[in-house]
């Protein structure tokens, strides 16, 4: 909740071509505690005012010479200041009050005062607009950590991409269904999969002289979903010499808990 402090040391203009009406509005906010109350006769003055002074609440006559209160607020509207109209209408016509909460006021005030009422508005309108600048406050603080710790997960990643590059022999990326998004390395080969070549080439030639358990043994630990370890696996190439391999890998999930693919690693062992 919002402190009577903070309420009665809000911001506050006073919009009325009637000097006896900004005299007594004046008057009575400053005697129920306000500390903070302003005033102006002019109503081009206004949106310059609020873009300089940011008011918590502005209290505007909708008659006056000139600029009456409706364009007033159509100036409040488009100047950028504020994304919340923290108007409360004066107005002697009945006709103007549906009108002018169509227009983005946030309440009215009719003339002539009843003060009860106007010290009771005011009260409630600011209590509800100090309450919507702390929740904008908060959402504010919040995207900003957001942004803040994106671009720490980010900076960890490439560092982590950039460190699995060094130390291994090939590092993958596939997507939800199996794609492969990211490559270094003989990875497509390692896997035992008809392989789709980076430049658009195609070949139906299956890569041999894997270990057929193996290889099905490590595709059934991805399609499980399951990160795995060091996992070994060998191949016999063409001149009867053999290869020997370990891999390591995890799904990757998104902020909702989705899967969205898996990553890993992997290192020759062959003994040299």
């Amino acid at each position: 909740m919002i402190s009577e402090h903070h309420i009665l040391g809000a911001n506050i203009l006073i919009v009325d071509d009637q000097a006896s009406n900004v005299s007594l509005l004046l008057q009575l906010l400053r005697g129920a505690g306000y500390t903070r109350v302003a005033s102006t006769m002019n109503p081009q003055e206004v949106c310059a005012l609020h873009r300089e002074h940011h008011y918590d609440l502005i209290l505007l006559d909708l008659k006056m010479p000139g600029m009456d209160g409706f364009q007033v607020m159509e100036g409040l509207k488009t100047d950028g200041a504020d994304r919340y109209l923290p108007v409360i209408v004066l107005t002697a016509e009945p006709g103007h009050k549906l009108r002018a909460l169509q227009a983005g006021a946030k309440d009215f005030i009719s003339k002539p005062f009843d003060l009860v009422e106007v010290k009771t508005r005011i009260h409630n309108m600011l209590e509800v607009r100090l309450l919507y600048k702390r929740l904008d406050g908060y959402n504010k603080m919040l995207e900003q950590t957001v942004q803040e710790r994106t671009a720490k997960l980010r900076d960890s990643e490439a560092r982590f991409l950039s460190l699995t590059k060094l130390a291994s022999d090939w590092y993958w990326e596939q997507n939800a269904t199996g794609e492969f998004t990211t490559v270094s390395g003989p990875v497509l080969e390692i896997l035992g999969i008809r392989v789709t070549a980076f430049f658009g080439q195609r070949t139906d030639e299956e890569i041999t002289g894997w270990n057929e358990a193996e290889r099905q043994a490590l595709q059934a630990v991805i399609a499980a979903r399951q990160p795995f370890l060091d996992f070994a696996f060998s191949r016999i190439n063409a001149d009867g010499s053999q290869q020997q391999f370990r891999v390591s890998g995890e799904p990757m999930f998104n902020n909702a808990c989705r899967f969205i693919g898996f990553r890993g690693i992997g290192v020759e062992t062959t003994a040299r």
